[in-house]
């Protein structure tokens, strides 16, 4: 009996010291664990497939974060949570030993970001844990996003501006996070303006408006990225075709933008080598594909 109790004890020990914990100090956001530690990310876009089969392939891909571009394909809340919940990796959180998963889920939705609230409410409500808001032209749209993003600010809080107007509401948050209310609570916030936050607010500039007011908007509280698709909105805003010195000139002013404002700065990049061009030119999220990323990381010397 005293064998078996003395078993029992040191079984409950193991499961304890081994369960995955929310620990303090470890970010849930692995792009945003990867940034604050000065490391390039790298993800990917689904333009329709939110299967579970091809959210379990996605869940062990080598890469940081996948977007559900829902500006171009339909609004798919239920498709939404299905992907989330596919990209669930037991597996991971027990080799990691905490609740942070491989691939982080973002979404990019139709609205302008000042339109988005209630858009913003619903994905971040299903768990997702970025938002990429489209079409940003100026600070009050940038500041608009953020606030989409944050709840309102309870008294005696550091860091209200800009104040949230998101409903309070983490059932379904809290269930794709594995945390508690109390718990997501505290994460819910936008980094790297509240440093323990998990949420990542990351702006698009595709306009020549966009580019007028980039340094108001990349100071912007909260602005997580400035991000950058495949330039096709930002050349037609230029009047010239993609792939011109024009746009490569606006992709440039935008990273320097970055650089002064400490704010990541992504892009989408087509090839393994101009992956790599990238990182070294200092951009520090990377859009592409899974074999242009590995050739990629490979030409940098990354693991």
């Amino acid at each position: 009996r005293y064998r078996y109790l003395a078993a029992l004890v040191v079984a409950l020990a193991l499961a304890s010291s081994s369960a995955p914990v929310a620990q303090t100090g470890v970010h849930l956001n692995p792009v945003i664990a990867k940034l604050a530690a000065a490391k390039t990310v790298y993800g990917l876009i689904n333009s329709g497939d939110l299967s579970l089969v091809n959210a379990r392939e996605t869940a062990r891909a080598p890469v940081d974060f996948v977007y559900a571009d829902m500006e171009h394909n339909p609004l798919d809340f239920p498709g939404l949570a299905t992907f989330l919940l596919g990209l669930t990796d037991k597996a991971a959180i027990i080799s990691k030993g905490n609740l942070q998963p491989n691939v982080a889920l973002f979404a990019r939705f139709p609205q302008e970001a000042d339109e988005s609230t209630w858009v913003v409410k619903q994905a971040l409500d299903i768990g997702l844990m970025g938002v990429i808001f489209n079409g940003v032209d100026t600070k009050e749209q940038a500041v608009s996003a953020v606030r989409s993003m944050r709840y309102p600010p309870l008294k005696g809080e550091t860091r209200r501006e800009p104040v949230g107007i998101r409903g309070y509401g983490t059932g379904g948050a809290t269930w794709a996070w594995g945390v508690n209310a109390a718990e997501y609570e505290r994460r819910a916030d936008v980094w790297p303006l509240n440093p323990d936050g998990d949420l990542f607010a990351i702006v698009m500039i595709e306009s020549v408006e966009g580019l007028k007011n980039l340094n108001e908007i990349a100071a912007v509280p909260g602005v997580g990225a400035l991000f950058l698709g495949a330039g096709s909105d930002l050349s037609r805003s230029l009047g010239v075709r993609p792939n011109t010195p024009e746009v490569e000139a606006a992709f440039q002013q935008i990273l320097s933008a970055c650089k002064s404002h400490k704010v990541a700065c992504g892009i989408t990049a087509g090839s393994g080598t101009d992956v790599a061009r990238r990182v070294k030119e200092g951009w520090s999220i990377i859009r592409s594909t899974v074999p242009a990323i590995t050739q990629g990381r490979q030409l940098l010397g990354e693991k």
